[in-house]
């Protein structure tokens, strides 16, 4: 470096790369610890801890009126922030913004923008206050709480960090692009941080998945569904991980027949705008075909987006290529990064949840301080005080021999030993403060303060005392601020223990005729006396009712058969849970089904890796019967596999587990029926077509197939329903072994009664639901119904309406209470009160 002197100025030659690096050291350093990144501490950044203390000292408390952005902004401006306003009315904006903030520290009034990306009104026309829960941010900062430092211009002094009575960081998330590095911290739910913290208070060696019982996972204000927990797992463990948001969506049934996919929960900072513009862009590309019509009707009741599909269109296809081509799915890469001393590290779920309650210590032993402190100055005052009524006289008489207050005072030191403080309260006393009712006040005050100072010393001397300080206070918070969860963490199958995150229980799994599935815990149903109402166990349409209903663990494999001959298969768990009222989920939500392809049965399978030998068995409607050995369906794809090859007029109707010697009865609807071993038809392959079960007339098919296991006794009977209403029990016994494709026996004379509408297996315990062609419902028990002949008629199990039939019977458990009173006999309600009746003798 060389110095050079031109007319009176001085020239230094430097280094310009040094000077570079310096410069722009320099500034990365000031990015990293003054502008981008959040302190671990209290979760906030500068900007925005400058706006809630700037609030809080302008008095904009929640109970107070809103003030003008603009009034705040200039006073941030002005006092703390210099830079510009548009930075700081952007932070303040987005700290109320309910779709970008999980619990908003300011309280906006006016258009702040929405999740379609308008953006707010200028700072003139909009007003602010803090919120509820920013006043915890703030609480006690008045105690010297925490560190103060200079304003940029030395004339005030701002909070280093706010005392944050709950661990913002995690709560609000943060998110930040300083020089070299980034944060993305997603935000959680509140209720579900304070049980962690206090959790890890309780136990400090607690390993990470002790403490994600507890905190689950990101919890974000757009909702939406987390794919999987192994991202979160992996943030969590080393403070980065990658986990995938899915928008909320449903496939419907439209009006017009047609299916519609609604969207009503979109990814965390997705555009809903530029979503649907996506959307459109693909469709007119030709990358996705299948979509109608794209329409947008949320309202301030929530999100509705509505995409219709085309009449040839497969709405799970469509679904799936959506996730992947647009931002209905998105992957949200977390970074925990934050300041910890001024310096950015890159921190795991403990490490962040330990500074936290480190900090906390010290604002409780500072805040507990200042108030031993405060206490003993009061109490110091109170014992000069107590003096000076004791020696009242003399005190008197020393104060009016006295020229000035200055040589009172010296003398009352001199005479009582008392220093400058207690004199000059002693000298400032009020006369009405010499009656014996204000000595027994400050008598009272005195024991109190001295009690309060023995509590001060004492949580100062014991650091168990201050965490139980601030989990008490954390858990208040909880009780006052705290919400359900809104982010669905969903389980993917083929995650690394991913099992072992999710509890093992017996839970009631519903399918509809409609197609409307969901899983309980088993619970749930409690236990009844006979002959009370029941509970209400799905909210669906009228002419909708419960087709399967079985209770297994939710660990269990449960597969799926449908019309098509395909087969699914999910674990119990990959079911959504749903409530007792709510109708469930529609099951081409869950596995992709083609257009008129429905389930036609759901089976639970224990394990496939049991040792034990088990066949399935189906029954086409053209009677196909096919066995194949179950552990040929071990390994399934996700987009199902072909379980049977069908003729092309047939359907896949029945599929039953079996043990390898049961006999296996098949009906038809012309009132023929079947019954041989198993063993007759052999096992074959899974794409095999199948073999004859029966021998069917011209026109005929069948509309009912059950499995008699070897040995099973008289409790378990064959209920045949007919079209017109009639049904009966008889003995399984009455139907004698044949060998199978014979034509059989007759099973019901429909000429005199009627076609024969279904056939079960039921006990006396079962109940039955049946199903009319005008949609009316009708639910008996079937130990009402009468146990005749083979041959005979039977009993009145529905009276129908004059054109109308029988078009589906269903055994359930009865124990299981799926519904109540008024929604299983609908029939009432509409005029046809004999419905409800019991079975009658014709």
């Amino acid at each position: 470096m060389e110095t050079n002197n031109y007319e009176n100025q001085t020239i230094i030659d430097v280094d310009l790369n040094k000077e570079m690096r310096k410069s722009f050291l320099d500034y990365s350093m000031s990015v990293i610890t003054s502008r981008a990144l959040p302190d671990v501490r209290d979760g906030l950044k500068p900007v925005h801890r400058r706006i809630l203390y700037t609030m809080y000292e302008n008095g904009l408390y929640p109970e107070k009126a809103y003030r003008k952005c603009a009034d705040t902004v200039g006073s941030v401006l002005g006092s703390y922030h210099p830079h510009g306003d548009a930075s700081v009315y952007d932070a303040m904006v987005r700290l109320a913004q309910k779709f970008s903030t999980r619990y908003i520290l300011v309280d906006g009034h006016g258009n702040f923008g929405s999740v379609d990306g308008d953006p707010p009104a200028a700072y003139r026309y909009t007003e602010s206050k803090m919120s509820r829960v920013s006043m915890e941010m703030l609480t006690d900062i008045d105690k010297d709480t925490v560190d103060f430092a200079p304003n940029y211009d030395d004339r005030l002094k701002e909070p280093t960090v706010l005392p944050s009575r709950f661990p913002n960081i995690l709560v609000n998330g943060s998110t930040g692009i300083a020089v070299g590095m980034a944060t993305n911290i997603p935000p959680h739910n509140l209720g579900e941080v304070i049980d962690a913290m206090c959790y890890y208070i309780d136990n400090p060696d607690a390993e990470l998945d002790e403490i994600m019982q507890y905190l689950k996972g990101p919890d974000f204000p757009t909702a939406g569904i987390i794919m999987g927990r192994s991202g979160i797992r992996a943030a969590y463990g080393t403070g980065r991980g990658k986990i995938i948001v899915r928008a909320k969506t449903e496939i419907a049934e439209g009006k017009n027949g047609r299916f519609q996919i609604i969207v009503s929960e979109l990814p965390y900072q997705v555009n809903k705008r530029r979503l649907i513009e996506s959307i459109a862009d693909l469709v007119k590309d030709k990358k996705i075909e299948g979509i109608a019509d794209i329409n947008d009707y949320s309202n301030r009741e929530g999100m509705r987006l509505v995409i219709d599909i085309k009449r040839d269109g497969n709405p799970q296809v469509v679904l799936n290529q959506l996730f992947s081509m647009t931002q209905l799915q998105i992957s949200y890469g977390i970074i925990l990064l934050a300041l910890v001393d001024g310096e950015p590290k890159i921190l795991t779920l403990k490490q962040i949840l330990s500074h936290y309650i480190k900090f906390q210590e010290e604002v409780i032993v500072r805040r507990t301080r200042f108030d031993l402190k405060k206490a003993q100055e009061r109490a110091h005052i109170l014992e000069g005080l107590m003096t000076a009524l004791d020696f009242i006289d003399e005190v008197i008489a020393i104060l009016r021999a006295s020229k000035d207050q200055a040589t009172g005072k010296q003398a009352l030191m001199d005479r009582f030993g008392l220093d400058d403080i207690q004199a000059e309260a002693i000298v400032k006393m009020r006369l009405g403060q010499l009656t014996g009712l204000e000595r027994i006040k400050i008598e009272e005050e005195l024991a109190q303060l001295r009690e309060k100072i023995a509590e001060y010393t004492a949580i100062l001397s014991d650091e168990g005392k201050v965490l139980e300080i601030i989990k008490e206070e954390a858990m208040v918070i909880r009780d006052k601020f705290s919400d359900e969860r809104r982010t669905e963490i969903a389980a993917v199958s083929g995650e690394v223990d991913i099992e072992d995150l999710i509890p093992m229980e017996d839970c009631v799994y519903t399918l509809t005729n409609m197609g409307y599935i969901k899983r309980q815990a088993a619970e749930s149903y409690s236990l009844q006396n006979r002959g009370g109402r029941g509970v209400k166990g799905m909210t669906r349409r009228e002419e909708d009712v419960a087709q399967t209903m079985f209770t297994c663990s939710s660990h269990d494999f449960i597969m799926f058969f449908t019309t098509k001959g395909k087969a699914y298969r999910l674990k119990g768990y990959e079911i959504p849970e749903g409530s007792k009222q709510s109708k469930g989920m529609n099951v081409v939500n869950l596995l992709p089904l083609e257009e008129n392809e429905k389930i036609s049965s759901m089976i639970r399978v224990p394990d496939f890796g049991s040792g034990e030998t088990k066949y399935l068995c189906m029954v086409t409607r053209k009677g196909i019967i096919k066995r194949t050995d179950l552990e040929q369906y071990k390994n399934l794809r996700k987009s199902g596999i072909i379980a049977i090859n069908l003729d092309e007029d047939d359907e896949l109707a029945w599929v039953r587990l079996t043990d390898g010697n049961d006999d296996i009865l098949v009906a038809t609807r012309d009132g023929m029926s079947i019954r041989f071993n198993e063993n007759d038809c052999r096992p074959i392959g899974r794409t095999a077509r199948g073999v004859k079960a029966i021998e069917l007339k011209e026109g005929d098919e069948v509309v009912g197939m059950c499995v008699i296991p070897d040995g099973q006794d008289d409790s378990m009977k064959v209920l045949t329903v007919s079209q017109t209403g009639l049904g009966r029990l008889s003995n399984h016994n009455e139907y004698r072994l044949q060998s199978r494709a014979g034509k059989g026996v007759i099973n019901y004379q429909t000429e005199k009664y009627g076609k024969v509408a279904s056939l079960n297996f039921v006990s006396d315990c079962d109940d039955v639901i049946l199903i009319s062609s005008d949609g009316i419902i009708i639910r008996i028990s079937a130990a009402q119904i009468s146990t005749v002949s083979r041959t005979s008629k039977g009993v009145r199990v529905m009276r129908l309406s004059e054109g109308e039939s029988v078009v589906s019977a269903t055994a359930l458990s009865a124990e299981k209470g799926e519904e109540d009173t008024d929604e299983t006999q609908p029939a009432v309600e509409d005029g046809a009160e004999a419905n409800a009746e019991s079975p009658t003798e014709e």
